[in-house]
């Protein structure tokens, strides 16, 4: 049989089965699996092998330092192209509890939506990828290409040991493309293909200025105030005009192609309805760069909190000692957070020599070319799964481990949300619509059949 003819046989299967598969995937998200605390992970870790067995896949648990990787493989069609369909096993925490109208892992169905930690986030869309790959196996007897399943048990801790795992089973990921069905879809309700992500380097500014916090009147204009020394400094990293003025820190940076713009430029936007939405004014300066550039193509600096004196009720005549400063910065290519770190701690060596500069965490940029090879393949899949066409996001504003399949495998690595954009992902009830699982479930089995089309 001709491939549409297989892939119509294919959907007309998945359709048939959409009781069944809710009930499946309601008992996979009932089963938590909480890395920040180690609740469930490595019960888990055990159904997803039985899971990737049964359906025909080589499957096997690869410890890292901390939890698992789960590892499913099928090979059976030389010359295809060989897809990573990556994921992850982990979820939130579920507190605060008392939020939750039902219990995060008593899974149910209100308004058309299944309730639950996990079921967005990302059990449910991973879970409608595997379904997609039983749906050909049953069928057909085979795959239209080659698939690798990469499950990960710390993307909600930041996949602090995915690079190191990546990098010591390079053969055991052998692929063409990485695709990841995570994240919610366009508010508009709309499919998405996303193409890369922003990276992100933390960091802490701590300032001491005394051995304890003293009498604003006795030793105000003598003793030198931590908050307004953290105040001063970070006033010399970004000014009021929005520029970051932190020398060298944009050197590297790769400017979006004409292609990449043209994309974000068709983007739809309510910007009134973000702005009425969010309880905004304006936005941010620098004021006449266009809403979907300020997410894509430019390194931002965020002070996420700063802490120091007194902030309870009424007023406290305190002068503090000690201040701290969190902040992040999102990086865009080829920016990366040892770069980062260095220009940050000059600038504070320069400005103020007397704070202390910590960084922490950081994560690549990622980025795949809008004109890949394999865009059309996903592109199309998503067109066939939803019945429209996807908006193309060049890259998306937040931060995720794709740099690992760009950057060390030197992988295209896609995006194909199957969520919906209200799941509350993070959130007490999160939740994912029956109408968006079963469409993730045609897209990944549209996508299988797409890349079978393909030679490498």
């Amino acid at each position: 049989m001709n491939d549409a003819v297989d892939l119509d046989r294919v959907l007309a299967h998945v359709d048939a089965r959409r009781d069944e598969y809710v009930t499946r995937v309601m008992e996979y998200v009932r089963h938590p699996s909480i890395s920040a605390q180690n609740i469930g992970i490595a019960e888990v870790g055990v159904i997803l092998l039985d899971m990737l067995g049964k359906l025909g896949l080589e499957a096997e648990s690869i410890p890292t330092a901390r939890h698992p990787m789960i590892l499913g493989r099928w090979h059976g069609k030389p010359g295809a192209p060989t897809v990573i369909l990556y994921g992850h096993y982990d979820v939130q925490p579920p507190e605060p509890l008392e939020l939750w109208h039902s219990p995060p892992f008593e899974p149910t169905i209100r308004d058309g939506r299944i309730y639950a930690r996990g079921i967005g986030d990302n059990k449910g869309q991973h879970f409608a990828q595997l379904m997609a790959i039983e749906a050909h196996l049953a069928v057909t007897g085979t795959l239209p290409c080659n698939v690798i399943v990469l499950l990960e048990g710390e993307e909600e801790i930041g996949s602090p040991h995915i690079a190191e795992f990546v990098r010591e089973h390079r053969d055991k990921l052998k692929a063409d493309l990485v695709v990841t069905a995570d994240g919610p879809l366009h508010i508009s309700g709309l499919p998405i293909v996303t193409f890369g992500v922003r990276g992100v380097a933390s960091f802490e500014l701590r300032a001491k200025t005394a051995s304890r916090d003293m009498h604003s009147g006795n030793y105000g204009g003598v003793a030198p105030n931590a908050i307004w020394s953290l105040v001063h400094l970070l006033g010399t990293m970004k000014n009021a005009a929005g520029e970051i003025t932190i020398e060298g820190l944009q050197d590297r940076i790769i400017p979006p192609t004409n292609a990449e713009r043209d994309a974000a430029a068709r983007l739809p936007l309510d910007l009134e309805g973000v702005m009425s939405d969010l309880g905004m004014t304006h936005l941010d300066a620098p004021a006449n760069r266009p809403f979907y550039d300020r997410l894509m193509f430019h390194p931002t600096l965020t002070i996420n909190g700063l802490h120091g004196g007194y902030g309870g009720a009424g007023s406290k005549t305190v002068l503090p000692a000690s201040a701290v400063a969190k902040c992040d910065i999102r990086l865009v290519e080829a920016m990366t957070p040892q770069d980062v770190f260095a220009c940050v701690a000059a600038h504070v060596a320069k400005h103020a020599p007397d704070v202390e500069f910590v960084p922490q965490g950081g994560m690549l940029p990622s980025k795949t070319a809008v004109d890949s090879p394999f865009a059309p393949a996903v592109i199309t899949a998503s067109r066939l799964g939803n019945g429209v066409d996807p908006l193309l996001f060049p890259l998306l504003g937040g931060s995720l481990p794709d740099y690992v399949f760009t950057k060390i495998l030197d992988l295209p690595a896609f995006g194909t949300p199957y969520a919906n954009a209200d799941e509350a992902n993070h959130a007490p009830n999160e939740n994912l619509s029956l109408d968006c699982f079963h469409k993730g479930i045609r897209t990944g089995a549209a996508l299988l059949s797409e890349l079978g089309k393909m030679r490498v």
